[in-house]
């Protein structure tokens, strides 16, 4: 590992996939482990148990299953709801409505509260919805991937405790776990949806879902099966306990190497010589510079608070008459890949930047340093483009 580097590349910075430390890629480039060895066992045990520290619960049940981050919309709907109860997502952009429609799929009756473009659904919207109408599930985007919007976790889960507290509190944290501030038991959140590339820092392809004893109880006592075959929890609680008590199991295989390469990752996170709250400060520094570059720009942020504005990513208005193909691909050629907008309505309207992970905790690489100057000549070389036409 000492003389392990990895090749020149562009540097990636969108809201995920993420760069990952040299560490981490080497950990993936091993040899394939049987997933029941005695070698495999405790790494798999250690990941359960490092993913609960990064989320602040001391009795949430992780499972770590192959898959992308969309999978644990699947498995929330699948063992959570039964066909015709009835849900409410607050919705801030283009992945609550993905998960509403994941939702419905599986019989759900969905309510929204759907939040203006760049704005998060409030306090006083969530106190009306809930007083209106019972719920079995109350779910949110954390950071909507497609706007960088911040939705206020610790007051959705007070305010649903307060007013509904038999309903479930569900977090998509695909775009903020391990960049963004997330304590499950103190803010009463049930489950936790995540993935593997973005804040979490290693390779896509595992799907990361952290589920309360109250959420597991649900599971229990629900009257129809569960809805699913791949993403069941009753055929993969068992895999996870087990692993985690030290003994193989076996349901599907698991991805081995990414799970070393995920292993590897959570050490760093959650056994570093920093702290997880230094780790979420680092994050609010490097977003602040990036709107700082911005504003510097003459660029306008999506997010309209900046109250509700993510730490792990930008999402930043273009100039009016450039689009994104004509600032994308300039940043590409300096080396800096960046991303368009993805918001039905808006996309050709700003672009996003990833800012999560080991490009903020190791400042020494100067990543942000590239991207504000890659931006910067970006912009300049894309507006004199248009002068000249």
């Amino acid at each position: 590992m000492s003389t392990f580097k990895q090749e020149p590349h562009k540097l990636l910075v969108i809201p995920g996939p993420i760069e990952v430390t040299d560490e981490v890629l080497y950990a993936n480039a091993f040899p394939p482990l049987a997933h029941t060895s005695a070698d495999f066992i405790p790494i798999f045990g250690d990941c359960i148990r490092m993913t609960r520290d990064v989320v602040f619960t001391s009795s949430g049940q992780p499972f770590l299953i192959a898959g992308s981050g969309t999978l644990g919309w699947d498995q929330v709907s699948a063992n959570l709801v039964e066909p015709g109860e009835s849900v409410l997502l607050l919705n801030s952009g283009y992945f609550g409505d993905s998960f509403a429609d994941c939702l419905r799929a599986y019989g759900a009756n969905v309510d929204e509260i759907r939040a203006d473009f760049g704005k998060a659904v409030t306090q006083a919207e969530l106190e009306q919805a809930l007083q209106n109408k019972p719920y079995k599930l109350v779910a949110f985007t954390h950071v909507d991937t497609s706007t960088a919007v911040l939705s206020d976790a610790k007051m959705i889960g007070e305010t649903v405790q307060r007013l509904s507290p038999k309903s479930l509190v569900i977090l998509d944290g695909v775009c903020s776990v391990a960049s963004e501030e997330i304590r499950m038991d103190a803010w009463g959140i049930d489950v936790i949806v995540s993935a593997s590339q973005k804040g979490l820092g290693a390779p896509p392809g595992l799907s990361i879902v952290v589920a309360s004893q109250k959420a597991l109880k649900v599971l229990d006592n629900r009257i129809t099966p569960v809805a699913a075959f791949y993403a069941s929890w009753r055929r993969w609680l068992p895999i996870m306990k087990a692993y985690e008590n030290g003994t193989p199991a076996y349901f599907a295989t698991p991805p081995v190497n990414l799970i070393r390469a995920f292993h590897t990752s959570l050490t760093q996170i959650t056994k570093a010589n920093i702290s997880l709250e230094e780790r979420f400060q680092l994050h609010r520094d490097a977003a602040k510079r990036v709107r700082s570059a911005a504003a510097d720009l003459g660029l306008k942020l999506v997010p309209v608070d900046p109250a509700c504005t993510a730490n792990g990513m930008t999402a930043i208005y273009l100039p009016e008459g450039l689009g994104v193909a004509d600032l994308v691909p300039r940043l590409a050629k300096r080396e800096v890949v960046i991303t368009g907008g993805i918001h039905k309505e808006n996309k050709d309207k700003y672009f996003r930047i990833g800012h999560m992970g080991v490009t903020v905790v190791q400042p020494e690489r100067g990543d942000l340093d590239r991207v504000v100057a890659a931006l910067k000549d970006s912009l300049q070389e894309a507006l004199a483009s248009k002068k000249n036409v």
